[in-house]
């Protein structure tokens, strides 16, 4: 039994088996199928959630871990209706080919557009280097990203 578990802003408590992992719980348990399954073993990055607000990839993490962790998924990042600037940035600059991998990198644009707001080149993909778009959509992922950070200091400009 995980206690004390908050899965985007929402309290849970999840019963667990001692060889699930947290896509597993997301998935299966809790129904949020947003978060995707490529590989099993960490290798793509389709399933990048956020956790304690660092990205994680979730088929990585021990259901033993989770304990009183703060776990962001895609379906939690949006604002109701309204998608954040990093989810309306992936389609506005086209970076949204097939869509399988798209979640895993928005959760990893966010985690990073979090830390550094204004990444450059170079930083952006260094913090997607464990992702696989098998589109061979990374151009405009990066174009996506450099908008997104570019809207949302615009916004927080505007805010001052």
């Amino acid at each position: 039994m995980i206690n004390n578990l908050e899965i985007n802003g929402r309290k849970q408590t999840v019963e667990v088996e001692k060889d699930w992992n947290l896509l597993y719980i997301i998935r299966e348990v809790l129904g949020l199928t947003g978060t995707k399954c490529g590989c099993s073993d960490g290798a793509c990055g389709a399933c990048v959630v956020i956790m304690n607000g660092e990205a994680v990839r979730s088929c990585r993490i021990s259901a033993k871990k989770l304990a009183g962790a703060k776990i962001t998924t895609i379906e939690g990042v949006a604002d109701g209706e309204r998608l954040h600037p990093i989810q309306q940035a992936f389609i506005d600059a086209g970076a949204v080919q097939c869509g399988f991998c798209t979640p895993g990198m928005i959760m990893r644009a966010k985690a990073l557009l979090d830390h550094v707001p204004d990444p450059t080149e170079e930083e952006i993909r260094e913090a997607l280097q464990d992702h696989v778009c098998r589109c061979g959509g990374y151009q405009k992922i990066i174009e996506a990203i450099q908008l997104a950070a570019k809207r949302m200091q615009e916004e927080e400009d505007g805010r001052e």
